[in-house]
């Protein structure tokens, strides 16, 4: 069973940074394509960020140049390095495993995530 532990989650004020840690555990984490996701109140879950094994990226349009994403593989860990956090970044943020070629589908069931507040 594959299990993914989010962290490093708070409160910032607006044009602050963040690093998101995601650890996993159950699987051989260096094959997998990892992504980030979020989900706001009263909104669906969406994707923020990708990294498949071979370290390429992409990235929502909401996030460009601001967020960065990388992977550990000695630590089966990724990252999400976050910049100029707005109020609207404001969600509860996941990440996971994709499953085939698309971020839509995810290996796993989710985890607990890491909330992450901006305001001032």
């Amino acid at each position: 069973q594959v299990q993914f532990v989010e962290s490093g989650g708070g409160l910032v004020q607006p044009g602050g940074s963040l690093r998101l840690s995601c650890a996993a555990s159950g699987t051989i984490f260096s094959i997998y394509a990892m992504g980030w996701y979020r989900q706001a109140p009263g909104k669906q879950r969406e994707f923020v960020a990708g990294i498949t094994s071979g370290g390429s990226t992409n990235y929502a349009d909401s996030v460009k140049g601001r967020f960065t994403i990388s992977r550990d593989n000695a630590k089966n860990t990724v990252y999400l390095q976050m910049n100029s956090l707005k109020p609207e970044d404001t969600a509860v943020y996941y990440c996971n495993a994709r499953l085939g070629t698309n971020y839509d589908l995810v290996l796993s069931s989710w985890g607990q995530g890491t909330q992450v507040t901006v305001s001032s």
